[in-house]
């Protein structure tokens, strides 16, 4: 199963997220950025990869959701709330 965690600038919560969820066997996770400065951005590429889509807050899965609508069709997608 393939995870990715969606936060702001993929500094600190996605990234700590993958770190987590890369250790459990038969899961491969990646943490993205919605921000033109994160250390790696979502990317189209991304979200065809991923089996469940995570993010951190509500911006970021409206951000994601109105560039990637049709990406996202047949995928789950998770929101973080409080986080």
């Amino acid at each position: 199963m393939n995870l990715l965690f969606i936060c702001s600038e993929n500094r600190l919560r996605s990234p700590t997220a993958e770190a987590v969820f890369s250790s459990y066997e038969g899961v491969g996770a990646i943490g993205a950025g919605t921000n033109y400065d994160a250390e790696t951005s979502v990317s189209g590429d991304l979200i065809e990869w991923a089996d469940i889509v995570l993010v951190m807050e509500k911006n970021h899965r409206n951000k994601v959701a109105k560039k990637y609508r049709e990406l996202l069709k047949g995928k789950r997608s998770v929101f973080f709330a409080g986080y």
